[in-house]
């Protein structure tokens, strides 16, 4: 029988349908050129992580007291809603790594506030790639196609929730199985997830670490001409940060702040109004204007959202990170790592979003 995999998490959180591996490092630099320059594409790579610096970590504790008792509300009004709208059962299936921790906490707060049971599997999917279909068949095993939610942190431009979409009408041909194509969010600023506890570009805390956060295992990789047909996608798994993992830590302080949100105020936490229309408008306008005053030939180039733009500056090389306001307490860690790399800061106050970063197109 093969041992489960749940990263640094223990099985009642989450299982990962991931294949742990050893991997060469590629340094963003090169991992870059070669992206560009189309030899490779980016889920054939990974720079490998290191710590956060010590000066970076008081961001992410400055993040948890800002932000956990909205994103506490947020988790309840999601976690009321996929019980609404999967009335026959429960399988969450979260999108590595962003939404791994969020579907640990609605696991949890399933059960602890709606006495549901709720199943918990965190896969890959990746843009161009699509979803790991073998991941898919094996949740398939044991579980009804109509139970399953997916579940990311937040949504930038929308081309996760689009990639989701394709990958499940490709499989619905290859596999003759129908899996409702819902994407369920903490905050949706493209208008592209089907459920949204809110719209509003919002510092969700886990986005600004990386593996520590996320159960120690690296993003989710993939290499046609090195896998096995039956194989899973690829993680690497950082063992070596065991020491640092702020994963439980995470969960257990959001928990609490669950628990205390549900004793304050036990019903009233619903699903906002959004106007999807008007936030697909949005994006489109920003992606349209940022090609044109940066001269940005590709829309991959462009990261909106804090959650996005923390990604590029964390393992990407940025061009310029462009911010909402100088002194706005939710971009306070992206001032700290655009500072630290001498990437420059641009102020545009009528931005739609908090933060928006540019890769550097490489010459």
């Amino acid at each position: 029988m093969t041992i489960p995999f749940t990263g640094s998490y223990s099985l009642d959180d989450v299982q990962f349908l991931l294949k742990p591996m050893a991997m060469q490092d590629t340094p963003v630099h090169i991992k870059e050129a070669l992206i560009q320059s189309g030899k490779k594409h980016y889920s054939q790579m990974l720079t490998h992580e290191s710590l956060p610096p010590e000066h970076y970590l008081p961001l992410f504790y400055q993040a948890m007291d800002l932000n956990q008792q909205r994103m506490a509300g947020h988790l309840l009004a999601l976690a009321k809603r996929i019980l609404a709208t999967r009335p026959h059962g429960i399988t969450l299936v979260s999108l590595a790594r962003a939404g791994t921790p969020v579907g640990v906490l609605l696991k949890h707060v399933l059960k602890r506030h709606f006495n549901t049971e709720a199943n918990h599997y965190s896969i890959s999917i990746l843009r161009d790639v699509g979803i790991d279909q073998n991941a898919l068949r094996r949740i398939l095993q044991n579980h009804a196609p109509e139970s399953l939610v997916f579940v990311d942190g937040w949504t930038g431009k929308g081309v996760i929730a689009r990639q989701l979409a394709a990958s499940l009408q490709a499989f619905a041909v290859t596999d003759g199985v129908t899996i409702p194509a819902e994407l369920y969010v903490l905050t949706d600023l493209s208008g592209s997830a089907t459920v949204a506890a809110a719209s509003e570009d919002y510092l969700i805390p886990s986005c600004i670490l990386n593996a520590t956060v996320s159960g120690l295992v690296s993003r989710s990789v993939y290499d046609p001409n090195t896998a096995a047909p039956a194989d899973f996608h690829g993680c690497v798994y950082y063992r070596q940060f065991e020491q640092h993992d702020l994963s439980r830590y995470f969960i257990d302080t959001m928990l609490a702040c669950v628990d205390h949100a549900r004793q304050e105020c036990a019903s009233d936490f619903e699903i906002g109004s959004h106007d999807r229309l008007q936030l697909q408008s949005v994006s489109q306008a920003l992606l349209s204007w940022i090609s044109e005053r940066y001269g940005v030939k590709q829309h991959n180039y462009i990261k909106p959202g804090i959650g996005e733009a923390t990604r590029v500056l964390l393992r990407r090389e940025a061009q310029v990170l462009i911010l909402q306001d100088s002194d706005c307490e939710a971009t306070r860690h992206l001032r700290w790592l655009a500072e630290s790399l001498s990437i420059p800061i641009d102020i545009v106050t009528d931005l739609p979003y908090r933060a928006v970063a540019l890769i550097r197109e490489m010459q």
